[in-house]
């Protein structure tokens, strides 16, 4: 039993540590609510230029796949070179293998369009200069700019139709706007 006392005092030291930190964070948190400011995107202090896509790319997902994939590949190379001189014929077999089965998953990805980003998209002549109120502005009236004075796609900017919906319209997944 003496041999885990310590991993046990380690174990009831974390549990404490992470108790305390939940009930410290939560005292000393400030209570105000979030403004429209606050909440609104913020990429490094400048307003975005683009809106952001509705869903994550899945590109991003594959590019991670390939660091991952690559970086596995350097850490088990770094061994096999140390003891390369001992392993022999056998061990050049196992690392073209290796290789060979990192090659082919790489190129599913390529196959997949994982380095394939496609045109650069710009934004058209005719779309306002965006500020952080437009942005704020835009937040408040809900997805898609469902609120008053947005404008419907087709239309010009100086045709703005009007409509009687609410300020803000509902959000989330699967509601309509």
């Amino acid at each position: 039993m003496d041999d885990y006392l310590p991993i046990l005092i380690l174990i009831i030291l974390g549990f404490l540590f992470a108790a305390v930190s939940f009930i410290a964070s939560a005292l000393m948190a400030p209570t105000k609510r979030p403004t429209a400011a606050k909440t609104a995107p913020y990429e490094c202090g400048i307003v975005p230029g683009i809106e952001p896509p509705t869903r994550f790319p899945v590109r991003f997902y594959l590019v991670a796949m390939i660091f991952i994939i690559f970086d596995i590949e350097i850490v088990f190379l770094y061994p096999w070179a140390v003891i390369f001189r001992q392993l022999r014929s056998f061990g050049l077999a196992e690392v073209v293998v290796f290789a060979a089965v990192v090659f082919i998953s790489f190129m599913f990805l390529v196959s997949n369009g994982a380095l394939s980003w496609g045109p650069a998209k710009r934004l058209t002549a005719a779309a306002p200069a965006r500020t952080s109120e437009s942005t704020i502005a835009r937040i408040a009236a809900g997805p898609a700019g469902g609120g008053r004075g947005a404008r419907s796609v087709g239309t010009s900017p100086t045709e703005v139709p009007t409509s009687d919906l609410p300020a803000t319209a509902p959000s989330g997944p699967g509601r309509a706007a």
